[in-house]
Parts: C-alpha cells; sequence; structure tokens
C-alpha cells in the first residue's frame, strides 16, 4: 500500500523484493514439474503434441514459447502449439472478453485437430479462465492428459488436470496484475517444461543446442562454434560441414567426426536415433554405409 507516493528507486526496490519470492515458489513445485515434462516427453515421443492455452499474459506467454521451439530445437512448429483467447490479435492488444469465450477455445482446439495422444497444459494465474477450463474439460473428454499452471491453491482447473503447478507468488505489487509475479512464474515454469523435455528427447549435447536453425548470422556463427566444439574441428572446417550438410547442425557434426557424405550421415543419425555419440559405436562396429 501507498506505493504511489513512493520514489522512483523505492518502487523499483518493492518490485525487485517482491520478485524474489518467485523462484522459492517455483522451487517448491518442482516435483509436479518434473511429472508434466515426463508427460509431454512419453507423447511428444509417441508422435503427440503440446498445446497451451490461456488468455491475456498467460496465453502470450503460451505462445511466445511455442514459438521459441523450432529455431532454438529445430522441431517442428507443430509440435509446440499456443492458443491464445481472442486469437493473434490479442498478442499484441488486449481483448479481455475472449477469456470467457468458451466455444471459441474448444472450435480452435478441435480446428487444429487435437487428439488423445495428445496433451494440454492450462496457464491461468487464476485458474478459472473459461476459455482454458472449457479447452481443459474437452482434452479430457478426448481422453487425452491435462496439466495445469496456476497461482492459485483452490482454482477449479485443479480439479480437472492430472498434474498442476501451483505458483503460491503471493499478491502482487498492483493488486491484480497478474502480467507481474505470477507471469515471471509462469515464465520460469514454461521454460523448464519445452528445455527438460528437448533434453529428453536428445535435442542437446552436452548443454549446447545441437537442434538450433542457422537462419541468421547470429545463429550460423552459433552453430560453427556448436560444430567446432564438439566434433572437435577447426571453425573452418565447421563452417565448410554446416554448409554441405544444409544447416544441419546434427549432421554437420557425423560429417566432420567421420568423414562421411551428407547422404551417410543423416543414414547413420537415423540409426543412432539422432545421437551424434552413437553413431561412434555404429561406425566401430563396422556398420558404416549407404543405408
Amino acid at each position: 500500500m501507498g506505493i504511489d507516493r513512493r520514489s522512483t528507486l523505492e518502487i523499483i526496490r518493492i518490485i525487485n523484493r517482491e520478485d524474489r519470492r518467485v523462484p522459492s515458489a517455483v522451487a517448491k513445485q518442482l516435483n509436479n514439474i518434473a511429472r508434466i515434462v515426463d508427460g509431454v516427453v512419453d507423447a511428444l515421443r509417441a508422435g503427440g503434441r503440446v498445446f497451451y492455452v490461456g488468455a491475456g499474459t498467460s496465453g502470450r506467454l503460451g505462445v511466445l514459447d511455442a514459438s521459441e521451439m523450432p529455431p532454438t530445437f529445430g522441431v517442428s512448429p507443430l509440435m509446440f502449439q499456443g492458443l491464445i483467447a481472442g486469437g493473434s490479435a490479442a498478442l499484441t492488444r488486449s481483448v479481455e472478453a475472449a477469456e470467457d469465450d468458451e466455444e471459441s477455445a474448444v472450435r480452435e482446439l478441435m480446428r487444429r485437430g487435437f487428439s488423445r495422444g495428445d496433451v494440454l497444459i492450462g496457464l491461468s494465474a487464476s485458474g478459472g479462465t473459461p476459455y482454458v477450463l472449457a479447452a481443459a474439460r474437452k482434452a479430457k473428454q478426448i481422453g487425452a492428459r491435462v496439466f495445469g499452471i496456476t497461482c492459485n491453491a483452490k482454482a477449479p482447473l485443479l480439479w480437472i488436470a492430472d498434474c498442476a503447478v501451483v505458483l503460491r507468488v503471493g499478491p502482487e505489487v498492483i493488486a491484480g496484475s497478474s502480467r507481474m509475479k505470477c507471469g515471471t512464474a509462469q515464465k520460469m515454469v514454461l521454460n523448464m517444461i519445452s528445455t527438460a523435455s528437448m533434453i529428453r528427447l536428445g535435442k542437446v549435447h552436452g548443454n549446447v543446442m545441437i537442434g538450433l536453425q542457422p537462419k541468421s548470422r547470429k545463429l550460423r556463427d552459433r552453430a560453427i562454434r556448436i560444430i567446432s566444439q564438439v566434433a572437435r574441428v577447426e571453425p573452418d572446417v565447421a563452417g565448410e560441414m554446416l554448409r554441405r550438410s544444409h544447416g544441419d547442425v546434427r549432421c554437420a557434426i557425423v560429417m566432420a567426426r567421420h568423414g562421411v557424405s551428407r547422404h551417410r550421415a543423416k543414414s547413420l543419425l537415423r540409426r543412432a536415433r539422432g545421437d551424434p555419440d552413437k553413431v561412434a559405436t555404429i561406425v566401430g562396429r563396422g556398420r558404416l554405409g549407404d543405408g
């Protein structure tokens, strides 16, 4: 209370002090986050997809996380999808009434072919957003796994979800402004879920992103550094392998390590289920060939 009568520095200090509560709230939910990651990994391995569903800030965070998966890990843009109440218009401006539109949530889910092999993750600070609850109920009706992320321990979403993360971040600095601590906490959890899932699926080697898509100068330079580091070759060699692999970092690593063509590298990676390290075992057994 009274934050409107504080100096700029005092306001910032108050916000910073409150933000420190977020990591602690997330840490208390690590077991549930891990359960969600395991569910996501199982679904993705079986060919399923992940749908983030939210409204307002929560919806924007879901769309943001989903949109970052293809360039970061080289996966299909269909693997992670974000549904936001109000559609694309709600990404850049507030469409408040859209969060009450239950029919549009179900309609959009069905338009995207949601099935029982997919996973739905409902995002709602209050845990009672009609748009999110309608989508969650539909997903359960279909037989899909449903998870939730909320900041309300009494959220209706908890009664629908198979597993939910409840982030007890406390009251916001500005009453009701869930874009603050609630938004920060949800962003942290989404980062954990998507990143840990990609690690479990072999999209990370050591701690580098071997699935990234080098579509900009910055990402191309990063790809070359990754190939050079993992394959232990000079940067100029790494750059040439990246060119010959048509921008496929994983393929370029195998080409550089084993002196094989792009075609053979891809064949070897298929046998090794995408793991460059396992390719060495296949080569060592004399199984190198055109596949």
